[in-house]
């Protein structure tokens, strides 16, 4: 039951961001309908704990990571021998997701290598952007994320460590609020790839950070939203 946020953020999310994806690319679609079934493979895994469900609950993460990752990686950033070229690039990644999902059934350790190895870039270019940028927006989007993702881990990590006792004072559900919280991080991440994004491929245009359901609530679902203004050049 803490995986239903994945159910309702990711076809909110979609109907909110629709007019920047329209613009930018139909492909964030995907993004969307991934994040939803991870939620759906996540709830498989924690129904049956099979290793077959442990495997679609990984791979889907994968994908995920894997399609915001080719997405929304500004060009500066790609290998050297791809130049600027986003086909070359976006081809390369499906290629080492695909070879990474078929090795993990044959190992299965593979799949963590390559969650951490997409993972940590994507932080090493959140803190990168983080210190370039002087846009307010995106700063506290990044630090709201970070404390979300931190409390997210934390839980994680107490609910491996300390299993016993949270079960011996009867509190065994650290492991759902990693669910939870985990689930509004990465509409958060999502947001701040395509804010990051927008700077190199949409310099034109005005991109605003919004909240569902409202801006003025100390907690929200962020969105972005196209302006009806265009950028002076």
């Amino acid at each position: 039951f803490s995986n239903i946020t994945f159910f309702i953020f990711g076809p909110l999310m979609t109907f909110l961001m629709r007019p920047y994806i329209q613009k930018r690319s139909r492909c964030i679609y995907v993004l969307f309908i991934l994040f939803t079934i991870t939620g759906l493979f996540s709830m498989y895994f924690h129904m049956t704990l099979s290793f077959l469900g442990q495997m679609l609950d990984e791979i889907a993460i994968l994908w995920l990571l894997a399609s915001g990752y080719s997405i929304w990686l500004p060009r500066c950033y790609f290998p050297t021998f791809l130049g600027q070229n986003r086909s070359w690039y976006i081809s390369l990644i499906v290629t080492i997701t695909l070879v990474s999902t078929f090795l993990s059934f044959l190992k299965p350790t593979i799949n963590a290598y390559a969650l951490n190895a997409i993972g940590l870039h994507i932080v090493y270019i959140v803190v990168q952007e983080y210190k370039k940028t002087k846009n307010k927006e995106l700063r506290h989007l990044i630090e709201v994320s970070t404390v979300i993702w931190a409390l997210a881990l934390t839980s994680w990590i107490s609910d491996r460590l300390f299993c016993s006792f949270w079960q011996w004072i009867n509190f065994s559900y650290l492991h759902s609020i990693w669910h939870v919280l985990i689930s509004f991080t990465f509409p958060y991440g999502m947001v701040i790839l395509a804010m990051v994004d927008s700077a190199y491929e949409m310099p034109d245009q005005t991109i605003r950070v919004r909240y569902w359901p409202r801006d003025t609530w100390p907690v929200g679902l962020p969105y972005v939203e196209m302006g009806d203004d265009h950028k002076s050049c």
